[in-house]
């Protein structure tokens, strides 16, 4: 009878051990890309490579972007089979453990274990290599990472001769003179021959008309912007800072147009040879150093004569103060611009880093002084606006340390370390350039916002401006990185590493996984907004439900969407959080104890959104506050008070604490107004008096009816009191005032006297008050 049941368990094992197979044979394929000869090729090269002393840095870079390709694919390699692995750990889990010796289970069983086990074995394999390849060319990376920085720190720290010796200045002006001498030899060649001559001839128009071009641009463009500038400023009413920006950019372009027409003007002679076009290569570089300092300088300290133009709100310096700064930036554009054309006629002449340093001393000493004087001029003084401080401060530790620079690399320099002391001097300068264009970039966001919300001009100090400004600084970190000699690839590095995230068990979490997690649970939680406005505003407004159970539902609504949307985005992102189950549990402990107060106090929220002892407008009384609530949220209600003060109470006082709720259920309650009157007065009449008032008022019902009361015999009175039932207890205070005054206006016409406490004093021995004699004692 069992032969059925058994031959369809064989069926299912042959089956099963047929789709391991191709299972197997799948991830083989897949692992052929780790075992490839190509990558053993490059790995071998690269093991080579970082024990060899005389390979050049070129080279290393080189050798090291290939292995961060296989690097790449190793990691993504990881991944193969992932849903496979898993399907067939759960199947094996689902077995449960394997038998102990004690133990036994069936022969299908033990094939089926086997069978799964050996497919998982196969499944795993190429994943395994993958991870060895995986550090194997990390580490190869690491090695490469580690001797070129090794060779830039040697290059950095190298000692040089001092350019002070005068022994070294007659080569430095023959270096020059050399370069020179070739690029007018190269001219002459050209000239003489044939056909350079005819060449030149034939694009002599074009030439000319080029260099007339490049003339009037670099020369009458500034004057040219400015006009436009004014002219589009003043007759416009929005958007001032916006279009003053977008017309000044103009002093960039147009000098690069014509920086650009000279260089082709150069290049149409015809009779540029390889040290010729060397140099006019570097034409661009040169002059836009002198215009984009002379930009910079006139955005951030513009002349008073520009119309609208200002400067930012913490660099307050005079006019005088303005002239100068904006003087000191464009020198410095200058020295640089010389620099550079100095150190490319020395690379023309292949003169030796001898005579680089010979020459770059002087220009290094100027820029120095330049940029002293720079700094100092940029400190402003001090700021009580509280708002300014802290721009205040940082332009001034910026000046201080640039000070400190300045007279820092001059040093280095005359010592002999001309490589540090350059490296020290011009990444400063030019971060500072980087520090002035965030400035005016986020004075641009300022204005863009302005523009787009219809607000004043310049609203630097709103929210979104201050973001874009955050922003903005953050993605010049790389940029500021890169001037201070820090290799791309070095920023590359940071990148992958960032985007490889991090590893939990056998869980890896990355900034993609983080990236779906945010995205899906904002479409969760905006969701569920939606839904609660809905519900608010549209649908439960029309049901017969009280205002706190409408109240209780849209915020229990939004605790389970909110929450829904995490388990959600969890899911889909791929986080798994089950490898942080035994971290969790033991800061759950930690977190217990520091947040059982806070804890307490939400769950006590949702005992009052699920019972509503107490609902949104109810009048209650708590911890001797009373007044009405107003809020029930997560962790506290907010009551405010017949003062019209708000007080927080925290939710756990509110279920474990003792609450009159005045309003429950209704809003019927009891007013008790006490009166006195004198003694010998008729008592019955008193209390079909304040029966009668009691009765006549339209707030108090008549089932049940009201009541009056002789209740004692006071000490100075006998007293009464009107007990009534109202139909709205808010107005217990407006309806004890008017049965007060009436009560009044009717005793007063019935001749009964409210009366008020006397006291009779008695002397025991007044004769101890009388004045003694005058012959007697005190």
């Amino acid at each position: 009878m069992n032969h059925p049941l058994h031959l369809c368990s064989v069926l299912l094992l042959c089956f099963s051990i047929a789709f391991s197979w191709a299972g197997g044979a799948l991830a083989q394929s897949q692992d052929s890309a780790v075992e490839s000869s190509v990558w053993v090729s490059v790995a071998a090269r690269a093991q080579t490579a970082t024990q060899s002393t005389r390979i050049s840095s070129a080279a290393l870079e080189g050798l090291r972007s290939e292995l961060v390709g296989y690097r790449s694919e190793f990691l993504e390699a990881q991944n193969v089979n992932a849903a496979r692995i898993a399907t067939t750990a759960n199947q094996i889990a689902s077995l449960g453990a394997a038998p102990t010796d004690g133990d036994s289970e069936s022969a299908d069983a033990t094939a089926w274990r086997l069978s799964l086990n050996e497919k998982l074995g196969r499944l795993r394999a190429p994943v395994i290599e993958a991870e060895e390849a995986y550090l194997q060319a990390d580490g190869l990376i690491r090695e490469i990472d580690s001797i070129i920085r090794n060779r830039q720190t040697d290059a950095l720290l190298e000692f040089g001769p001092t350019p002070l010796n005068p022994t070294l200045w007659s080569g430095a002006l023959a270096g020059l003179s050399t370069g020179l001498d070739r690029i007018r030899k190269e001219i002459r060649a050209a000239w003489a021959s044939p056909t350079g001559k005819q060449q030149f001839q034939g694009q002599l128009p074009v030439t000319l008309l080029l260099i007339i071009v490049a003339a009037v641009l670099l020369l009458r463009s500034k004057q040219w912007v400015e006009f436009i500038a004014g002219f589009v400023v003043t007759n416009t009413r929005r958007g001032k800072g916006v279009w003053r920006f977008a017309l000044s950019l103009g002093q960039l372009l147009l000098p690069l147009a014509g920086l650009t027409a000279l260089r082709e003007a150069a290049f149409s002679s015809g009779l540029l040879g390889i040290g010729g076009t060397t140099l006019v290569n570097t034409l661009i570089p040169i002059g836009m150093s002198i215009f984009a300092a002379r930009w910079l300088a006139g955005v951030l300290f513009p002349k008073p004569a520009l119309a609208g133009a200002e400067q930012p709100r913490f660099l307050s310096h005079t006019t005088e103060e303005r002239t100068k700064l904006r003087a000191l930036i464009t020198a410095l554009g200058v020295v640089y611009a010389v620099r550079l054309f100095v150190l490319t006629l020395l690379d023309v002449s292949s003169a030796s880093a001898t005579v680089a340093a010979v020459w770059g001393f002087p220009f290094l000493v100027v820029a120095a002084l330049l940029f002293f004087r720079l700094c100092q001029a940029l400190r402003p003084g001090p700021s009580e606006d509280d708002e300014l401080v802290h721009g205040v401060r940082l332009i001034t530790t910026v000046s201080r340390v640039g000070m400190l620079i300045a007279v820092l690399a001059p040093v280095l320099g005359a010592i002999g370390y001309m490589s540090a002391a350059n490296a020290l001097l011009y990444p400063a300068i030019i971060s500072i350039g980087l520090i002035g264009l965030l400035v005016v970039l986020q004075r641009l966001a300022g204005d863009l916002y302005s523009l787009v919300t219809g607000a004043d001009d310049g609203q630097s100090d709103a929210l979104i401006p201050i973001l874009i400004g955050f922003v903005l600084t953050l993605t010049s970190l790389p940029i500021f990185a890169l001037v201070w000699g820090v290799r791309i690839a070095d920023l590359t590095e940071i990148w992958a590493r960032f985007r490889e995230g991090f590893a939990i068990g056998e869980s890896r979490i990355s900034p993609t996984d983080f990236l779906t997690f945010a995205v899906i649970f904002a479409v969760g939680y905006m969701i569920t907004r939606l839904v609660q406005g809905t519900l608010k505003s549209s649908v439960l407004p029309k049901t017969r439900m009280d205002i706190g159970g409408q109240n209780a539902i849209v915020s229990g609504l939004g605790y389970v969407g909110i929450f829904l949307a995490a388990v959600i985005a969890i899911s889909a992102a791929g986080l798994d959080l089950s490898n942080l189950a035994i971290v969790a549990g033991a800061l759950s402990v930690g977190i217990g104890f520091g947040l059982q107060n806070i804890v307490s106090n939400f769950v006590s929220g949702i005992i009052l959104l699920i019972e509503r002892p107490i609902s949104e407008g109810d009048w209650i009384e708590v911890g001797g506050q009373m007044g009405y609530v107003r809020d029930i949220s997560v962790r506290s209600t907010r009551i405010e008070t017949f003062d019209r003060t708000d007080v927080i109470v925290p939710n756990s006082d509110l279920v474990s604490g003792t609450v009159t709720n005045y309003t429950r259920g209704n809003l019927v309650g009891r007013v008790r107004v006490p009166v006195g009157v004198a003694y010998g007065t008729d008592t019955k009449r008193v209390e079909t008096i304040l029966l009668e008032i009691a009765t006549a008022h339209p707030m108090v019902l008549t089932t049940p009816p009201a009541r009056a009361f002789f209740i004692s015999f006071g000490a100075d009175s006998l007293d009464f009191e009107i007990r009534a039932i109202l139909r709205d207890v808010n107005f217990v205070a407006a309806v004890r005032s008017d049965m007060n005054h009436e009560i009044n206006r009717r005793f007063a016409e019935e001749g009964i006297e409210i009366p008020f406490a006397q006291r009779d004093l008695w002397l025991r021995n007044p004769e101890a008050l009388t004045t003694p004699d005058a012959g007697g004692s005190a």
